[in-house]
């Protein structure tokens, strides 16, 4: 399957009051490697493992793949993933007719509120709420993978 999402920074936390829904994530990754990640996630109680490839040029799109495992499954594979595990609440926001998922994380991503929008198409276009700031889609320093190896608190943000 290919997903196509955007991708922001966001400006303020008004989307917290917004939100029908947090969820607590942990995740690791079996795989860091550019044309391919594996990714290990805890989301609440339920565990999966997820293959995602190369982003496309526009970093726009790209192939993901993803199944649910057991909970214990997930915490297990979680002891064999690289270093650096990412921790955030995820943040569900209805705004017309789009989801945006908004990622505050914690750890040595501290500081740093991401929000992603998926698409039907790359131009498809959608409402972009007041708290939405400087769009990062493609911007690989973003992907949960290179924050796992990169952490938000190592970025030089003179």
């Amino acid at each position: 399957m290919i997903e196509i999402e955007r991708k922001f920074l966001v400006q303020s936390d008004v989307f917290k009051d917004q939100a029908f829904k947090s969820t607590r994530i942990v995740q690791g990754f079996l795989n860091t490697h550019k044309k391919r990640t594996v990714r290990v996630r805890l989301k609440g109680d339920d565990g999966f493992l997820t293959i995602k490839g190369e982003s496309s040029s526009s970093g726009l799109s790209r192939f993901e793949w993803e199944k649910s495992i057991p909970k214990e499954e997930a915490e297990q594979l979680l002891q064999l993933c690289e270093e650096g595990v990412i921790d955030k609440i995820r943040y569900e926001v209805k705004v017309d007719g789009h989801i945006f998922e908004v990622d505050e994380f914690f750890g040595d991503n501290k500081g740093l509120i991401v929000a992603e929008v998926e698409l039907n198409s790359e131009t498809e276009q959608f409402t972009k709420p007041s708290w939405l700031g400087q769009e990062v889609t493609g911007d690989v320093r973003y992907y949960n993978s290179q924050l796992s190896n990169n952490p938000f608190i190592t970025w030089d943000k003179a």
